[in-house]
């Protein structure tokens, strides 16, 4: 194959400087108006699609740590709630935020399993929202019609086991203020394994 002539080198060269100013220009948009957030967790619910990442589930017979009382969040009204307040009911606790692409894209997941177990009095959902103005939480949830999921706004956390330098994290809270599973970074919920778990851990 004969070499490009210098005047087809300089076509080509043209043609992928305007290719990547056009890439470019697409991501600085996607920044500018704030929808790289949503881009990046459709792309990202699209690998929890795959089943790959779901949440490692603990044998029931596990010695768990006790949880405490040291997280605090408040909910529409503004009233301020505790992890101990809960006690006789196995918590979902997911740690999330509006803008945290992994959080969006495991959201979806957190949804259909809050619609299998919504109707038993024993399993609780607690969505604590870490965005400094919470009504951005309450749009975020409108504009997905996800509007009947239990959301709160963070407070506070005493140093322990609610300790963690990422979002989304999600914990399992058994009836008796028990750890039974900490997950940090975002994981498919809605699956067969996950669902048992949690109805193991209401029956006992």
């Amino acid at each position: 194959m004969a070499d490009k002539s210098p005047e087809e080198k300089k076509k080509s060269r043209r043609r992928s400087l305007i290719e990547w100013g056009a890439i470019l220009s697409v991501i600085g948009l996607l920044y500018i108006t704030g929808l790289h957030t949503e881009v990046i967790g459709t792309l990202q619910r699209g690998l929890l699609a795959t089943g790959l990442i779901t949440p490692d589930v603990p044998e029931l017979t596990e010695a768990f740590p006790e949880a405490g009382d040291g997280f605090y969040f408040a909910d529409r009204d503004g009233t301020v709630r505790s992890i101990g307040q809960y006690e006789g009911s196995v918590l979902f606790v997911n740690i999330w935020a509006t803008w945290c692409p992994p959080c969006i894209a495991e959201m979806p997941s957190i949804k259909a399993l809050y619609d299998d177990l919504s109707d038993r009095d024993d399993i609780t959902f607690l969505l604590v929202s870490m965005d400094e103005e919470f009504e951005r939480a309450e749009q975020f949830m409108n504009r997905r019609n996800m509007v009947d999921l239990p959301i709160y706004h963070f407070r506070s956390r005493e140093p322990g086991i609610f300790e963690s330098s990422l979002i989304p994290t999600t914990y399992v809270i058994t009836k008796d203020g028990r750890v039974a599973m900490k997950k940090e970074g975002l994981a498919k919920y809605d699956t067969p394994e996950f669902k048992a778990f949690l109805k193991d851990l209401a029956d006992l």
